[in-house]
Formats: C-alpha cells, sequence, structure tokens
C-alpha cells in the first residue's frame, strides 16, 4: 500500500472512530450541561490549530509544497485558533454577543477547514514530506471536523439548549 493510500485510509478511519465517540459518549454528555460549557468544551478542540504555523518553518515539510497552499493552512488555523479562544473567553464572561463569536469562529474554521480539504486533494498533499504533519492532517484534523459539527448542532438547537448560567 502507498503513501497515499494509507493517508486516505488513516484519515478515513480517523472521521469514523471520531465520529462513534461523538455520537455514542460526547453528543449525550453535552446534552447535559449548558449550552454555554458545551461550547466551550468543544471550542478547546479547536484552540491548538496554532500548530499549523509548524508549516511555516523551514525544513519541517516538504519545500516544493506552494507556498500559497502553505501560508492559507497556517494563518486560516492561527486566525481559527485566536477566534476560539476569544469566543471561550466570551462565553465564560456570559459576554452577550458570545454566541454570534461562537458563530463566526466556528464557520470561519470550518470553511478554513473545507478550504484546506481542497488544497489537499488538489495537490496531492499526501505525495509530499509531511513530517509530523500527517498526524495533524489524520488525527487532529477529523477531530476538528466532528467538533465543527458538533457546535454547529448546538447552535442550531440553541433555543432549546438547557440555559444555566453556571459554567463548568
Amino acid at each position: 500500500m502507498g503513501s497515499v493510500a494509507i493517508f486516505w485510509m488513516q484519515l478515513l478511519v480517523s472521521c469514523a472512530v471520531v465520529s462513534l465517540v461523538a455520537a455514542w459518549y460526547i453528543w449525550p454528555l453535552l446534552l447535559k450541561i449548558p449550552r454555554n460549557s458545551a461550547l466551550i468544551l468543544l471550542l478547546f478542540v479547536h484552540v491548538p490549530r496554532y500548530v499549523g504555523m509548524t508549516e511555516l518553518v523551514p525544513g519541517m515539510i516538504d519545500p516544493n509544497l506552494p507556498d500559497l497552499f502553505i501560508s492559507s493552512a497556517a494563518y486560516g488555523d492561527l486566525l481559527e485558533a485566536a477566534l476560539a479562544l476569544a469566543s471561550i473567553l466570551a462565553l465564560r464572561s456570559n459576554w452577550r454577543h458570545a454566541v454570534p463569536l461562537v458563530w463566526i469562529a466556528n464557520t470561519w474554521g470550518f470553511l478554513d477547514l473545507l478550504n484546506g480539504v481542497r488544497g489537499v486533494l488538489q495537490l496531492n498533499v499526501p505525495s509530499f514530506n509531511l513530517a509530523t504533519l500527517w498526524y495533524v492532517y489524520t488525527f487532529y484534523a477529523p477531530l476538528v471536523l466532528i467538533s465543527h459539527l458538533l457546535i454547529f448542532g448546538i447552535l442550531i438547537k440553541s433555543r432549546s439548549w438547557k440555559r444555566a448560567l453556571d459554567i463548568a
């Protein structure tokens, strides 16, 4: 089996495993806590997206990857990390615009992720030397994807979500 096939197999299996854990354990637990607390827990998954800046470090990944792809991925992830952290702080402070900020953060992060997937497919990124960033793509990206979907689920159900003001 070639490296490209292994990449896609690992990515798909990670998506399946994370989806099962989310459906069987995470979502049922989130339903039992206040909306803001549930959002905070899921947003913390996005704060480490600053790790994408590693792509800008010379020698860390294949120098043949196009600069536009690398900088888009790195800075898009950095912005998502900052938006996620700002959303967490806003939710913990019960800021009245916290939920709209979560919408912005999650929408930006999801679109950035989709743009990254487009680039991965278009450039056949698994055929390049990704070094340790291989794990970011095959393990962390599925966590991010499922977290985005869970956040959208909470935001859409927001009116019926448990509304306690106390935050875990």
